[in-house]
């Protein structure tokens, strides 16, 4: 007998979703472990605005992300989930280039960046208003629950934009002090690794008094806070709206990442 045409669809249907299921439950338990555990913190650039390009498609053997289903799998972008519009940061491009410089190492990525999110949300119980999330209880969640797969090396912080004005610059250092001692208490480990990403001087968009507020508070904890260290943006492009680094400028902000963890790590 001749199977009726929605039957088949049907049947079509439940086998594509079967098969969906069975790639990621996959992928999932392909994971390795131990891995080196990196969290992608901040805002906006570091959940990645830049376009999506076949580069950034392609998985490394040893370069996972914890996804938003806290499941698993090869790291390709977007890997953050903050808003519709996440696309490249400098998260993948880090991964890569640690897994390449320690070729013993598997990879693993936690993004939580919130895009837009003042350092104000980056606390205990505070909601984000604009996409409803609790980006600091949030991202202790899921750093907890990826930490039976290995062990959280660093923190890679990019925020600040958010901060760069009158009102809240005078006191963003102050926070940023507070939050990397609140995360080191968090985890256990006062001298964990935390890499702070400069904000990205564009041309056409001279930078305020609260953008060189936030940038002096960023340089001045890296300079005298054991274990912390600043990532210059010095020449990355933006996307062509003055505020996002392109996909190239991403990928090479994640390079100068690595350089600065390796180098804080591998002395």
């Amino acid at each position: 007998m001749r199977a009726s045409f929605p039957f088949l669809l049907v049947t079509l249907a439940l086998a594509a979703a079967g098969a969906a299921t069975s790639a990621s439950s996959a992928g999932q338990s392909a994971a390795p472990q131990p891995m080196q555990l990196f969290l992608l913190a901040g805002q906006s650039n570091m959940a990645g605005r830049g376009d999506v390009g076949a580069e950034d498609r392609l998985t490394h053997p040893r370069v996972w992300m914890f996804d938003r289903q806290d499941e698993w799998h090869p790291a390709v972008e977007p890997m953050h989930f903050d808003k519709p519009i996440a696309a490249v940061g400098p998260g993948r491009a880090f991964g890569v280039a640690v897994a390449e410089a320690l070729p013993d190492a598997n990879v693993g990525l936690i993004p939580t960046a919130v895009g837009g999110s003042p350092i104000t949300t980056w606390e205990p119980g505070v909601r984000y208003p604009e996409t409803g999330a609790h980006p600091w209880d949030d991202a202790i969640r899921r750093v907890k629950a990826a930490a039976s797969r290995g062990e959280l090396r660093a923190i890679l912080w990019h925020q600040g934009e958010s901060d760069g004005n009158d009102a809240e610059a005078p006191q963003y250092e102050e926070r940023l002090r507070s939050l990397i001692a609140r995360f080191r208490a968090e985890f256990g480990n006062p001298a964990l690794p935390f890499l702070i990403g400069q904000l990205g001087r564009f041309d056409g968009k001279p930078w305020t008094h609260g953008y060189e507020q936030v940038d002096a508070a960023h340089r001045r904890v890296a300079a005298d806070t054991v274990n912390v260290a600043f990532v210059s943006s010095d020449g990355l492009a933006d996307k062509g709206d003055q505020l996002h680094f392109s996909a190239e400028g991403a990928r090479e902000l994640g390079r100068r990442y690595a350089r600065a963890y390796l180098q804080m790590t591998q002395r």
